[in-house]
């Protein structure tokens, strides 16, 4: 299968920058699977997991907090604010993050605004289905 260049790049660092066959997003239209050869797009990527299938099919899987995905015909750029390998991600402090958010919400807490609580639940949740997936992909090598 044709390759083309993926970088993940975040405030912080460059998590990964290499040739793949396949990258999947979700942005804010929708999940997104991307080939070479893609029409370029420019959208703004939701928090959660964005998977890449390496040349030869091996596929790993990144969670983003949110950000920018580029498309070019050759190369696609995930510009995030915040950016890990899902293998890297804590289970229990996501669970901890939202739960925190959640009686945040529920008024039991006042140091999180509304706004802020629904951004932090979602957010957690999104690390917890980025891990659901790595997990799954593992069970079904």
């Amino acid at each position: 299968m044709a390759t083309m260049q993926c970088s993940i790049v975040s405030a912080e660092r460059n998590i990964f920058a290499g040739e793949v066959e396949r990258v999947v997003a979700i942005s804010v239209l929708g999940e997104m699977g991307i080939l070479r050869g893609h029409e370029p797009t420019l959208t703004e990527l939701k928090p959660g997991p964005v998977r890449i299938v390496h040349e030869g099919g091996e596929e790993e899987v990144f969670y983003v907090s949110s950000g920018f995905l580029e498309v070019q015909p050759n190369m696609v750029i995930v510009l995030a604010d915040s950016a890990d390998r899902a293998r890297d991600l804590d289970a229990a402090e996501a669970e901890k993050a939202r739960d925190e958010a959640r009686r945040a919400l529920q008024g039991k807490t006042g140091e999180m605004d509304y706004q802020q609580a629904l951004a932090e639940i979602e957010a957690a949740t999104a690390r917890l289905r980025t891990l659901s997936q790595l997990r799954n992909r593992r069970g079904n090598q």
